[in-house]
């Protein structure tokens, strides 16, 4: 095997192997980013608020859930990678994780614009969540094509 082989054998595979890993590190991130938003919010309600102080918690985890689908899709595309397939497992594992990504960090806007209506009108909770509860929808629209086009991948 010539140098040039070698590295495209080895840039296939590690190509291959950020797709397979990406959805769980991009949903992680995600996560990260949209749960310190609304848990800053959620801090902050509680120091204007005599109660409801654990609900204010509950949403603020709500972007949590990305990085257990990124878990479920990394788990989905685990497979020996090869010429045929690393460029599908790198193009659907990026694209599933940018999308967990993004949903987790604008859920954690919603979030977060949810708590703060809610410090002042603490009767509007469950409707203020509403768009947080889209957003979410989302993420289960990437996760559920993931898994679908994931399965169409070859082993």
């Amino acid at each position: 095997m010539d140098a040039a082989t070698a590295m495209n054998d080895t840039l296939t595979q590690l190509l291959g192997m950020a797709g397979i890993y990406a959805p769980l590190a991009l949903g992680a991130l995600g996560s990260i980013l949209g749960c310190t938003r609304a848990g800053q919010a959620a801090c902050g309600a509680m120091l204007e608020t005599e109660s409801g102080h654990g609900r204010f918690v509950g949403v603020a985890a709500m972007p949590a859930s990305q990085t257990i689908y990124g878990i479920v899709i990394m788990l989905a595309l685990n497979r020996e990678v090869s010429a045929a397939n690393a460029g599908a497992l790198f193009a659907l594992g990026v694209l599933a994780g940018a999308i967990q990504l993004a949903s987790a960090m604008f859920q954690g806007a919603c979030a977060a614009s949810a708590i703060d209506a809610a410090k002042n009108k603490p009767d509007i909770l469950g409707l203020a969540v509403a768009p947080a509860a889209i957003v979410e929808g989302f993420a289960v629209f990437g996760f559920a094509f993931a898994l679908l086009l994931g399965a169409g991948i070859p082993n």
